[in-house]
């Protein structure tokens, strides 16, 4: 027998699943090839609004290897409810239907009209080409204010407006705060108010596995596989869609090749991909090419922010007002009405604020919908309170770090309710700054900024701080319903005693890259006593896995892994009663240490194992006791965890040219116990990589007639890693108090937290050339209009300064 010594939680593992993900190994949802399997290939509109005159697929009929073309009048019928939204977040929000292909009008440049079904993807492919459509073309509406406009062209002609719902927080109406016009009003007369307006720019989320579904209609059940975050979800929402009885219905997720929330939605081409199947009798297959993904998967951020903070002389921050307007594209996403929502009891973020109104407006538009993207609402809020931190710190003259420290939540006021409502159940931020600025040198670094521009130096130095908290684990159900979200936040996991003692864990988190597998074991490996080797974690297939509510939000290991924790307890539970048995003892008597229980003050002691055999065999078993140690827990968090950090950047920036370059990032942050550090380092890496993204490079463009004009990697602009600088990365620990592993979620934090302290540090280094904003993605051009005219120049410069101009400095720049 063997048991396990050594702790697992906190050692540094290399994940069980990299080595056939690594090596390629594994199956993804486009391997898939099944007998009699046909292929899908989708037509989209060119334009972004017009009316569908006529469609004639009769040529593409009739081409080589095609089994059938379908129309939106093919399939409407089937599918009246249209695609599903899971959010409305106002009783009067106005959510048009969707349709699974477009049968009259379209109204985003990619939407789906038509679809062929062929032998071959090449064949499927080939007749798209024969298919003659007529459109005649509307007018077209893009950017928020415009279609805010009196007069602006409609999305959708039957709502009378492109104002989808408008969400309110005040927290004087909520009493956790009082009025922030009372403070406004003061802070005219004796204090500091200061507005800003900052553009959080359209994003793709560029994950390295197409979207795909295969969907078998042949046997008893229909089984699709998808290249999903949410086989639960998409197993639910499929069948409520579709009108299909749930139990005859089976999703499989297979490994994943990366989300990011881009694959959180239920999709038409899933639907599609149904329908078809159902009506051929055939298996059939639809995967996206990489431009496909660009135009039709869903986009993330593209919100204007308004934001008015007011503050006493001395830098005590007294009130914020928050008013966003958030573009929803052309039609509403799963939980695309709520991501700003998910904004709003962060904007307060790590600070005392004693007064907050939040308010924000969903609007239409000509585009691709938008929906959760890594973060979802909480890297918006964060950026726009770090951004106006450093404002205020300006206007006050004021160290940056210095006002942040004035106002945030000293570690001894833990637990904080905040003027958002939420109750942060324990962190502290002055551990994580100290660590951050020692590794930093951020004394020094403001030194020599001082001397470059005493000197003149034409490469100017900025630092950048982002001292952060966000909402992970979502979330608490009784929080979801408060909010009308149509699902619930619980998880649920079970796990099975093999009879030779080896371990099958099933949960309903699907991982998607996170390294769910090796966290799992970890888990289970410390509370059973089993080796890690002898645990194997089960997940993404309803059948097998059939209870849960999936990865997104930062929520498996807060969530998933504490429904892991307590099935184990009740595996224990009912081990001992069969262990006191086995040793003719009493279970008062038993301590349970390193997979053995034992009688105390005895050498007596049986192990896990044994008793696995001995449930397995039923032959000694005391009386009314089930022959089984297999347990399942589901787990609905009390509270949010909120993990958070700080994050510091230096940029060097050629005022000759505009060029941007990452001199170093640290960034110090607070997940409470960590199960993996090797898995928190990479969810760390990864994510630093996607926020300075976001700040230097990235930005979805559209042409005034609704093109995306960035559609491809030639022009929408992703970093390398010999793009990025070095991270110094490292940790302090406040476990949380709301859940028995003390942990807090990672999986978003760096996408958080890094994208203020780059755009800060940029303008910090630019700011005596009269800058105090420049709209993202600070491109070289952006920042050298910035530093010739100022910031009315930098941005007003809009979408034709957007992403992808030039080529990429192999030290962190764009030129």
């Amino acid at each position: 027998m063997t048991s396990t010594i050594e702790p697992e939680v906190g050692k540094a593992r290399r994940r069980k699943e990299d080595e056939r993900l690594i090596t390629g190994r594994t199956r993804w949802t486009d391997n898939l090839t099944l007998p009699g399997m046909l292929h899908l290939a989708v037509l989209r509109s060119p334009f972004a609004h017009a009316k569908i005159v006529s469609i004639d697929v009769t040529e593409a009929k009739s081409a080589p290897g095609v089994v059938a073309v379908f129309t939106g009048k093919d399939l409407d019928p089937e599918s009246a409810i249209g695609m599903p939204c899971a959010w409305p977040i106002t009783p009067d929000m106005k959510s048009p239907r969707r349709p699974i292909l477009a049968s009259d009008t379209v109204n985003f440049a990619g939407e789906s009209v038509a679809v062929v079904v062929a032998r071959t993807s090449a064949e499927a492919h080939d007749a798209l080409e024969a298919i003659d459509v007529d459109y005649d073309e509307l007018p077209v509406v893009l950017g928020l204010e415009n279609a805010l406009a009196e007069g602006a062209p409609l999305v959708h002609e039957e709502l009378g407006t492109n104002q989808n719902a408008v969400w309110v927080f005040d927290s004087a109406d909520a009493g956790t705060g009082s009025s922030v016009e009372d403070a406004i009003s003061t802070a005219e007369k004796s204090g500091i108010v200061l507005k800003r307006r900052f553009r959080q720019q359209r994003l793709v989320p560029a994950f390295m596995e197409p979207r795909a579904c295969v969907v078998d209609p042949t046997g008893s059940q229909l089984v699709m596989w998808s290249a999903t975050q949410v086989p639960h979800i998409l197993k639910t929402m499929t069948a409520a869609t579709l009108g299909l009885p749930e139990h005859k219905v089976r999703v499989i997720a297979p490994d994943v090749g990366g989300g990011f929330g881009g694959k959180i939605a239920v999709l038409p081409e899933e639907m599609m991909s149904t329908l078809i199947a159902q009506r051929l009798g055939k298996p059939v297959k639809w995967t996206e090419s990489r431009s496909e993904t660009m135009v039709a998967a869903h986009h993330g951020r593209d919100q204007i922010q308004d934001l008015t903070i007011t503050a006493n002389r001395d830098g005590t921050v007294t009130g914020l007002k928050v008013e966003l307007l958030a573009d929803m594209g052309a039609y509403l996403g799963l939980v695309g009405p709520g991501v700003p929502i998910l904004g709003a009891f962060m904007f307060n973020a790590i600070y005392k604020f004693p007064a907050y109104h939040f308010a924000c407006t969903n609007v239409f538009t000509n585009t691709t919908l938008t929906d959760a993207y890594r973060g979802a609402g909480r890297p918006e809020a964060t950026f726009g309170i770090e951004r106006i931190m450093d404002e205020l710190a300006v206007e006050l003259g004021m160290d940056p770090m210095e006002l942040r420290e004035k106002n945030w939540i000293k570690h001894e006021e833990f637990p904080f309710t905040t003027v958002a409502g939420l109750t942060y159940d324990s962190g502290n931020y002055e551990a994580a700054t100290q660590k951050a600025k020692e590794l930093f040198d951020y004394d020094g670094l403001r030194r020599e900024q001082k001397e470059r521009r005493d000197s003149g130096d034409p490469v100017q130095l900025g630092i950048g701080i982002s001292t952060f908290t966000e909402m992970c684990g979502l979330a608490p159900s009784r929080v979801l319903g408060s909010l009308d979200y149509a699902a619930g936040g619980w998880e649920h996991a079970e796990i099975r005693v093999l009879p030779t003692g080896k371990i099958e864990v099933i949960t309903g988190a699907s991982a998607h890259g996170q390294g769910h597998e090796t966290a799992w074991s970890q888990i289970v490996a410390d509370k059973l006593g089993v080796p890690f080797e002898d645990i194997e974690v089960i997940h993404g297939d309803t059948q097998s896995s059939h209870k849960g509510m999936d990865t997104y939000g930062s929520r498996s290991l807060v969530v998933g892994g504490i429904a892991v924790v307590k099935a184990a307890d009740k595996v224990l539970a009912k081990a001992k009663p069969i262990a006191a048995h086995l040793m003719e003892c009493s279970e008062d008597d038993l301590e349970f240490e390193a997979g053995k229980f034992s009688v105390k003050g005895t050498d007596s002691s049986t192990s896990i194992q044994d008793i696995a055999w001995a449930v397995f065999s039923a032959h000694n078993l005391p009386d009314g006791v089930e022959p089984s140690l297999d347990s399942a827990d589901t787990f609905d968090p009390e509270n949010f965890s909120f993990p958070h950090g700080t994050h510091l950047c230096a940029a060097e920036v050629d005022t000759e040219t505009g060029r941007v370059r990452l001199r170093s990032y640290v960034c110090v942050d607070d997940v409470g116990v960590v199960v993996n550090p090797l898995i928190v380092e990479g969810q760390v890496h990864g994510g630093l990589a996607q926020g300075i993204a976001q700040a230097l490079f990235e930005e979805a463009v559209h042409d005034e007639g609704g093109t995306l004009t960035t559609g491809t990697f030639a022009d929408y602009l992703l970093p390398s890693a010999a793009d990025l600088p070095s991270f110094t990365t490292d940790r302090t620990e406040t476990p949380s108090t709301t859940n028995p592993l003390g942990a807090k979620g990672v999986g978003e934090a760096g996408t958080i937290a890094s994208t203020p302290a780059v755009v800060n540090a940029v303008v910090d280094a630019v700011r005596h050339f009269g800058v105090d904003d420049i709209e993202m993605p600070l491109t070289p051009m952006r920042v050298w209009h910035a530093v010739r005219h100022g910031s009315s120049a930098a941005g007003g410069l809009g979408s034709e300064a957007g992403g992808g101009l030039g080529s990429i400095d192999a030290t962190g720049g764009a030129q």
